[in-house]
């Protein structure tokens, strides 16, 4: 038993740094193109669920059609409170594989018979452990999916997958950019008067 609770204790912590490295990973790590100067083209992506090649292959094409345009993306997060219940699933899930394994009955602490559930999680500790960890597992990649690959330049939306429902393609993507660039230069030209 012993050995089962260490064997799950060390897949959540590598569930919890894969995710961390591949939900948190962007926001820490912004990726950029530092050489830029110009306008900023920012992507916030949902990352876990393989966008990140997207965002880089776009990244590519753009910084060689457009080498004055800085690019930054970073991961677009859940709202706070699915995050905060993804955290506290986390928890909760380790503090009740550690009562199955240990045999308490925390419905004896409030007084209360325990159900047929929990009796059965004590005939079959592998099974009920193994069924708490994947459940909660996938209730907390639930939470934290997002589904984004939004896109602005200069602060403006020019793209929402939360919106569309879809990705753009690269040319969807090329042509916005090449008419928000002309609309710019328009602007720049146009002369400023002072009343």
């Amino acid at each position: 038993m012993r050995l089962l609770l260490l064997l799950l204790m060390a897949a959540s912590a590598v569930a919890r740094s894969e995710a961390s490295a591949n939900l948190g990973g962007m926001p820490s790590k912004r990726l950029k193109m530092q050489y830029a100067t110009g306008p900023l083209l920012k992507f916030q992506i949902w990352v876990a669920c393989g966008y990140r090649r997207v965002f880089e292959e776009y990244m590519r094409v753009i910084s060689q059609r457009y080498p004055d345009i800085r690019i930054e993306g970073e991961n677009y997060l859940p709202q706070p409170i699915y995050r905060h219940i993804a955290s506290f699933l986390s928890v909760f899930k380790l503090v009740l594989i550690g009562l199955i394994i240990v045999g308490k009955d925390p419905f004896a602490f409030f007084g209360m018979q325990a159900p047929s559930i929990w009796q059965w999680g004590q005939e079959n500790k592998v099974y009920a452990c193994m069924m708490v960890f994947f459940l909660s597992n996938m209730i907390e990649n639930q939470c934290m999916s997002t589904g984004a690959f939004e896109i602005t330049l200069n602060d403006v939306p020019v793209w929402s997958k939360l919106e569309s429902g879809h990705l753009p393609s690269m040319q969807q993507l090329v042509q916005i950019l090449d008419n928000e660039m002309k609309l710019n230069v328009h602007m720049d030209s146009i002369p400023h008067h002072r009343s």
